[in-house]
């Protein structure tokens, strides 16, 4: 029949079977049988023809009369007959319209192209176009890669991997078969063509414008896998038989199961998963993780118990740091100063019940025994005038400013013609001078605390700050030195009654004179005799000064101050003199001025007996006693004990404060027991009373678990 091919009985067998009989090996996805009635010996164009309407008037336009010629072969003219034929029957195929598979330009000879990166052949009703025969017509005239004897299907070849890599075996998933399908028969396997197997003719499919061979290692990505299509036609008398050569194998479909039973498609890891280009950087992984990736052991699934262990894992080694710094910065730290407490009863009263003192009834004044403490005062203690007791202040700024101690005398002192004018008033007590003379300063201050003299007190002024004005704001500035707050002083005689104080005022004033032994030695005394003088002068005070312990010291008289006298008187209290100081000021009773003074004195000296006869010893802490301890300053306390006997001086009823001090001395960061660190002491000046303190036992340093645990 013109247009048929020689080999169309070889076309007629299944794809997978050659002209020998032998079979192709199995090269892909399992497929369907063919359907008997897509047999090539019936008119492809009745048979597969499903064209569009667009095509069909195209093919009606190109001309009926375009008949293959009678040597099988086309003329130029044909070619667009033919290509439409092609594009009909693979229409078909896929179900799709007819303008699909149709060359880019629809030129003349051109063949149906698929892109490079298109998926597998296009299957329609379980069938591929390259499973699709036709008849040898439908290949003359066409360029084929092969010889036209050794038809090809054509297969797209997987994608090539990168080079040098191996592919594994291709598989291609089964087609769906359309459900109006006919199963087509089974091809038998057929050897693929290589260097030691023999290639046989494979069934043509269509017209294959493309070679694509199929191996077992795939080309390079950049060499392309199709061939032109526009390669020259070979003869058409070429032997059926001719192997196909060693590098091009023959590629035929693979054996195909029943269709119904299709296998599972198997994607080869090359296809499911592509081969990954470029390397991106990771995200940092958890340590664990990381882990658990290195030793290929997945990291346990979370759970509150297993977070919490995890963070005792990360924290521990920087808690543990911490504690190491802090325990060096707490042994290196310098320890704190040791010191002294009392751990005995501070306070201490003396037994007997209350001190019986014949107050006064008018007036008011003050008892005390000094560095002891003040036995009781009576009266309104209120800033009162003071008379002649202002010049205990005289003697006290001119001592201070000009002291004399022992046998000193002191400067001399000549006297103006001021001191012997007031030396003739006859309303004040006065000293009988002469301008010119020169007298000591021992002996003017004599002269000024025996007989009183006015005069003498507003010489000692002029001499010691150049004007009686100068010298009354010393004095004022002493009293304010000493904490006589309510005294105010006007003049350095007191004769004007603007001088005023009070009987607390004076005591401390009293006990600060009493210092300078020149002071005591002179208010001691009951007569004076000055060079210069006539006559002996007598103390005003000697009555009081007869009195066994008493020394002085000063009296004074006026009417607007009463009879006045600030007073020394001393005990023996365990074989030590205890100084007893008071005043008794206010004294107006009497009708006379000097009256006034002699009951004062009276006054006075009840007050000295009581005092002196009141006044006795007690012991307060006995040796051996647990005072104290050393307080080492992290919480350590080592006790001490007194060393003596400690005795103080008081009267019935009074109240005592104990003291313990380190004594001057530094305490020791450790000591053996019975080493002396300090003293307890009970009063103040001349009656103050102490006793060492020792160790009980060893004294050592704060020990490692004080050191760490400090926080001060």
């Amino acid at each position: 029949m013109a247009g048929e091919s020689p080999d169309k009985s070889e076309q007629h067998k299944p794809s997978g079977e050659t002209a020998s009989g032998e079979r192709r090996p199995e090269r892909g996805p399992e497929r369907p049988e063919r359907a008997p009635e897509r047999d090539a010996a019936r008119d492809p164009r009745l048979a597969v023809c499903r064209e569009t309407p667009d095509e069909a008037d195209e093919r009606d336009a190109a001309g009926a009369s375009e008949e293959p010629a009678a040597d099988g072969k086309t003329d130029g003219k044909t070619g667009g007959n033919d290509e439409r034929l092609r594009a009909a029957v693979a229409a078909w195929v896929s179900g799709e319209d007819g303008d699909k598979g149709v060359g880019e330009d629809g030129g003349e000879g051109s063949a149906p192209v698929e892109p490079e990166d298109a998926a597998d052949d296009k299957a329609v009703d379980g069938k591929s176009v390259a499973d699709k025969p036709v008849s040898a017509e439908a290949n003359k005239g066409q360029p084929t890669d092969p010889p036209k004897d050794q038809p090809t299907a054509v297969f797209k070849a997987p994608r090539a991997p990168a080079v040098d890599q191996p592919t594994a075996a291709l598989t291609m998933p089964p087609a769906t078969p359309k459900p109006d399908a006919k199963p087509a028969p089974t091809p038998e396997p057929k050897p693929a063509a290589g260097p030691d197997r023999e290639a046989g003719p494979a069934p043509a499919v269509g017209r294959a414008s493309r070679f694509v061979p199929l191996r077992e290692t795939a080309a390079p990505a950049s060499k392309p896998a199709d061939k032109p299509a526009d390669k020259p036609d070979k003869p058409a008398d070429e032997p059926a038989d001719k192997p196909a050569a060693p590098d091009e194998p023959a590629a035929g479909p693979e054996a195909a199961a029943p269709a119904s039973k299709p296998a599972a498609p198997t994607a080869p890891a090359s296809l499911t998963e592509p081969e990954r280009t470029k390397q991106q950087p990771l995200p940092p992984r958890p340590p664990l993780d990381l882990l658990a990736e290195l030793t290929n052991t997945p990291p346990p699934a979370p759970t509150p118990l297993r977070t919490f262990a995890r963070r005792i894992k990360i924290w521990s080694p920087l808690v543990l740091l911490l504690l190491i710094v802090f325990a060096v910065v707490q042994l290196v730290r310098p320890l704190p100063e040791p010191a002294l407490g009392l751990s005995a009863d501070r306070e201490h009263t003396f037994a007997g019940g209350q001190l019986d003192m014949p107050w006064p009834d008018e007036g008011q004044g003050a008892v005390e025994v000094e560095g002891v403490g003040r036995i009781g005062t009576y009266g309104a203690q209120k800033p009162a005038p003071l008379a002649s007791v202002t010049k205990t202040m005289t003697a006290y700024v001119i001592l201070r400013d000009h002291p004399i101690t022992g046998d000193e005398t002191g400067p001399e002192i000549e006297i103006d013609q001021q001191a012997e004018d007031e030396a003739d008033n006859v309303d004040e007590s006065r000293a009988a001078v002469k301008k010119g003379q020169k007298y000591t300063q021992k002996q003017l201050l004599q002269l000024l605390m025996i007989p009183s003299a006015n005069n003498v007190a507003r010489l000692l002024a002029r001499w010691d700050a150049g004007s009686e004005e100068a010298f009354i704001k010393k004095m004022n500035d002493a009293a304010k030195d000493l904490g006589m707050k309510d005294s105010v002083y006007t003049d350095p005689s007191g004769f004007k009654k603007s001088t005023v104080s009070t009987p607390q005022d004076q005591l401390k004033l009293a006990e600060a004179v009493m210092e300078f032994d020149v002071l005591r030695e002179i208010v001691d005394m009951t007569i004076l005799e000055v060079p210069g003088i006539d006559g002996k002068i007598y103390n005003s005070a000697d009555r009081a000064l007869l009195q066994p312990g008493v020394h002085g010291i000063k009296t004074g008289s006026s009417t607007p101050a009463g009879g006045n006298l600030l007073w020394a008187a001393y005990t023996e209290v365990d074989g030590e003199k205890r100084r007893i100081l008071g005043v008794t000021m206010g004294t107006q009773k009497a009708a006379q001025l000097k009256q006034k003074l002699e009951l004062a004195i009276d006054y006075s000296i009840a007050l000295i007996k009581a005092a002196q006869k009141g006044v006795t010893s007690e012991t307060l802490v006995k040796k051996g006693e647990v005072v104290g301890y050393v307080d080492d300053g992290l919480g350590g306390r080592t006790p001490v004990v007194a060393a003596e006997d400690l005795k103080a001086v008081g009267w019935p009823g009074l109240q005592t404060e104990l003291d313990l001090v380190h004594g001057g001395k530094g305490i020791p960061g450790s000591a053996p027991a019975g080493t002396e660190v300090g003293e307890l002491s009970v009063g103040s000046g001349t009656g103050k009373a102490s006793v060492p303190v020792e160790l009980q036992r060893d004294l050592a340093e704060p020990g490692l678990g004080a050191k760490l645990t400090r926080l001060g």
